[in-house]
């Protein structure tokens, strides 16, 4: 391996080790496997999506929550907490 390689791994690391704040996602789809059924996911420029249907009557359900708990601090600031964060 050359040492530049060798730079750009050790750079990813550092990236990956210092990912909040420095990593920010804007846009993406995820699948979360659900207790009873397996849910796609959006993330949109700091709009949720989600198939379940607890989400299209309250825009927002346990699987886009837990995205969220999961992405913390990692998404653009145009997201909007929508049900109050357990304390």
């Amino acid at each position: 391996m050359d040492s530049s390689m060798i730079g750009k791994i050790e750079k990813a690391r550092r990236y990956a080790n210092e990912a909040r704040g420095r990593i920010i996602f804007d846009q993406f789809n995820a699948t979360i496997n659900g207790d009873n059924d397996s849910h796609v996911v959006g993330f949109d420029h700091g709009q949720w999506q989600c198939n379940c249907h607890y989400f299209e009557m309250h825009q927002w359900c346990s699987h886009t929550k837990a995205m969220e708990y999961l992405l913390e601090g990692m998404m653009v600031e145009m997201e909007q907490e929508t049900v109050p964060s357990a304390a």
